[in-house]
């Protein structure tokens, strides 16, 4: 079982050293205190909210997205020991999607089914995010549930699940508003539940990374494969990554440029540990 140091503290492993990672990882969205975090949420002005809510959409329906078209992944494993790392990963997401639906109903909204939650927060989002998460995601998991044994298929899922939507937006996202939300001291409950979510994510991109490299060392034409997808998918990328209104990246503290140069940048990295050439740039 090999381990290897990667980019950004990613630690590359096989499938049965990231099972025992997520025995010894277990945590539960419903033992986090979210006390403090609702009288933040009450006391927070306009700009703020409008942040948080822009996030907490964003993340509502890529969770949705990603626990329903992730089975066909399971059902494409190599090996018995992929298959139970698959399983977890799936176990995690749906668990990820169970913490923001306690948030909203405990903090920002009344309670509701998390479908209610997932529609009404889909009126928040770009185009951009809209294609990735409703038409890329979905065409690339049912061509791999047609085809289960084509490797070019499995990788062609792998590649904007793990290293697009996991890899470079979720820890940007992560990143961005986790820094804003400690140096504000607020919400804290939800920065613990996102770190929590956030360390988890960082054991599937691992899986990701390492069997893109895998599969590119094996295959020199899955190369191309992950090149195309990637490149394809880079304008919504950038859109994805817009938070909305104006001072909007005031209020994060950044330069506008900054989350794509932090998300893009992680991403070329990860593509030179697969092996590579990194061509990623903002558009």
């Amino acid at each position: 079982m090999s381990s290897d140091s990667a980019a950004d503290g990613l630690q590359l492993n096989d499938p049965q050293t990231l099972y025992r990672r997520w025995e010894d990882s277990q945590w539960s969205p419903f033992a986090v205190d979210l006390e403090r975090d609702r009288g933040d949420w009450r006391a927070m002005d306009g700009p703020r909210r409008e942040l948080v809510q822009f996030v907490l959409a964003s993340l509502m329906v890529a969770e949705a997205r990603i626990t329903t078209k992730f089975a066909g992944l399971v059902a494409a494993h190599g090996s018995e020991e992929e298959a139970t790392f698959l399983a977890t990963q799936q176990v995690d997401e749906a668990r990820h999607m169970q913490f923001y639906a306690r948030f909203q109903d405990e903090v920002l909204a009344e309670p509701q089914a998390i479908a209610a939650h997932v529609e009404r927060a889909r009126a928040h989002l770009s185009d951009g995010f809209r294609h990735i998460f409703d038409e890329a995601l979905v065409r690339f998991h049912e061509e791999l549930i047609a085809a289960p044994g084509d490797l070019a298929a499995k990788v062609r899922f792998i590649t904007p699940y793990h290293q697009i939507l996991e890899g470079t937006l979720g820890l940007t996202t992560f990143k961005f508003v986790t820094d804003y939300l400690r140096e504000q001291d607020l919400l804290p409950g939800f920065v613990e539940g996102y770190s929590r979510i956030a360390a988890d994510e960082q054991r599937h991109l691992a899986y990701g990374t390492w069997f893109l490299r895998e599969s590119a060392s094996a295959d020199p034409a899955m190369a191309e494969v992950i090149r195309g997808r990637i490149q394809d998918l880079l304008p919504d990328v950038a859109e994805a990554l817009q938070p909305p209104g104006e001072g909007a990246f005031d209020a994060l503290g950044v330069d506008e440029g900054a989350l794509a140069e932090f998300g893009l940048g992680a991403l070329n990295r990860r593509l030179a540990i697969i092996g590579i050439p990194p061509e990623a740039k903002s558009t």
